[in-house]
């Protein structure tokens, strides 16, 4: 599989476990917020990281870490993922894949075959501004099919935004509550300025704690936990 960085110690990716989180590159989306540039439009730049060095660091690491995150990027766009997978499950450890939703098939094999124990998916915003907020054309019943693939696949899972300041706001976040109300957890990222595929966004102000708290009040109808992050 195509990697192309890697942290090697993380306390926040995988919640309750100490993780190592891997890069993939490409992906479908173009979300104006995105933080990861790089590896969106200019992964082909990138060095390519050899699978095996990732799986001998794993190995050597295994008293200290207990998850293997894999994001990007869209991890479930790499055909490569269910083989690196079998791999680092054969060392031991938990993973959890980052998605944006758009390969429900990909999730489902990796499901159905063990390969996965938890699963984080970005909903972008509300169903009616998928496409304007992730600047392509969304097919939405593959979001759909994902959304429901994770919630019954028995799995630990969570939903998540992120706040960017003017793309989404707090009746956003209550549309996003009623379509997809029932979820166990939901998480409200704070938005940070930095390098964006929109250039714009680096130097927004992010929304204030009290503000995050009103989107978090407005979610908490709708989910069994809804916290913020960042």
């Amino acid at each position: 599989m195509e990697i192309k960085g890697i942290q090697k110690t993380s306390m926040i990716d995988y919640p309750g476990k100490m993780s190592a989180v891997i890069f993939v590159p490409k992906c479908t989306f173009r979300c104006c917020f995105c933080y990861n540039v790089d590896l969106v439009t200019g992964w082909e730049k990138l060095d390519t990281i050899d699978e095996r060095e990732i799986l001998n660091f794993l190995k050597g690491r295994k008293k200290w870490l207990d998850g293997v995150v894999i994001t990007g990027g869209e991890p479930t766009g790499h055909k490569g993922l269910p083989g690196f997978l079998r791999k680092v499950k054969g060392l031991g450890y938990a993973v959890k894949v980052d998605t944006n939703g758009s390969n429900p098939y990909m999730l489902e094999d990796l499901i159905k075959e063990g390969l996965v124990d938890y699963i984080a998916m970005d909903i972008k915003g509300p169903k009616e501004r998928y496409d304007e907020i992730c600047r392509v054309k969304v097919n939405m019943k593959l979001i759909e099919m994902s959304i429901e693939r994770i919630r019954n696949s028995g799995l630990g899972y969570e939903f998540r935004t992120t706040a960017a300041p003017g793309i989404i706001t707090k009746d956003d976040i209550t549309k996003i509550g009623e379509w997809i109300k029932g979820a166990k957890r939901y998480y409200i990222q704070q938005f940070f300025p930095r390098r964006t595929l929109d250039g714009k966004l680096q130097n927004s102000k992010p929304y204030k704690p009290e503000e995050l708290e009103k989107m978090a009040e407005a979610a908490k109808p709708f989910f069994e936990k809804v916290e913020i992050r960042g």
